[in-house]
């Protein structure tokens, strides 16, 4: 199998695995993917970690051999299937951390993009190198690295095909931190902890008004944020959260 998945509670995890081709991105690679993401959808797991086998790489990118020699329709049908798989990302109620420990570089940068927090060793590299080979990305580079970094940042980045190293992707907001130490499950495990102790209807409904800002005005981002604290108010969690602070008590969470 092309991905390891383990759905235990209260983390799961999804290990990319194929180190002798640096965690390639083959089409086999991406179905496994998205079927391990519907599994975890459908798990109780309050975080998701995924990271890549092996010491060199999170993922080098797509698979080139793959990419060659097809016609105009298979290529657009193969970015419209990456970009689908990493939309699952969005769309999952949990949190997700990509931890990367060595190259991240194309699609594997892309898929670390599409989680919710990135994390980097400090032997990290990334960058969207496409424009070397006369290419674009075309797995949501050219969306969500904007959103992260912000346009200018951003065609750098994509029209100068350059690697960047860990300390500047925490500079410009690329990656989230910097974390020490060679277990990459681990390291993503503890990072995932500080986010897993809260109701996931109030989480879900915090990302899902944070994403949103970059999509409408202000004035309609401020809409949905009532919208979304009104339906937060609604839940059991808050009417338990709100009660244990008045107790001077921990909340019992039931996600609902």
């Amino acid at each position: 199998m092309t991905i390891e998945t383990s759905v235990g509670e209260p983390i799961a995890t999804i290990r990319l695995n194929r180190p002798e081709a640096l965690n390639a991105l083959s089409f086999a690679l991406l179905k496994d993917l998205s079927d391990a993401l519907d599994e975890v959808a459908a798990s109780k797991a309050r975080a998701l970690v995924i990271t890549g086998a092996g010491e060199k790489a999170f993922s080098a990118g797509a698979d080139i051999r793959e990419l060659m020699n097809r016609d105009l329709v298979a290529e657009r049908e193969g970015a419209l299937f990456g970009q689908a798989t990493f939309a699952k990302l969005d769309r999952l109620r949990i949190p997700s951390i990509a931890v990367l420990h060595g190259y991240a570089f194309g699609a594997g940068l892309e898929l670390a993009m599409a989680c919710t927090f990135r994390i980097a060793t400090a032997k990290a590299k990334v960058g969207l190198p496409e424009i070397k080979l006369g290419l674009i990305p075309g797995y949501g580079g050219t969306q969500r690295l904007p959103r992260l970094v912000g346009q200018a940042r951003a065609l750098d980045i994509v029209m100068s095909g350059r690697t960047i190293g860990a300390e500047e992707a925490e500079r410009i907001g690329l990656v989230n931190a910097i974390v020490e130490g060679d277990d990459p499950k681990a390291l993503g495990a503890q990072f995932a902890e500080r986010y897993t102790g809260f109701s996931l209807c109030a989480s879900a409904f915090a990302r899902d008004a944070v994403r949103r800002a970059f999509d409408v005005d202000l004035s309609e981002g401020l809409r949905i944020e009532a919208d979304l604290s009104t339906l937060a108010y609604r839940t059991s969690d808050a009417v338990e959260g709100m009660q244990a602070f008045v107790d001077k008590r921990p909340p019992n969470f039931k996600d609902a």
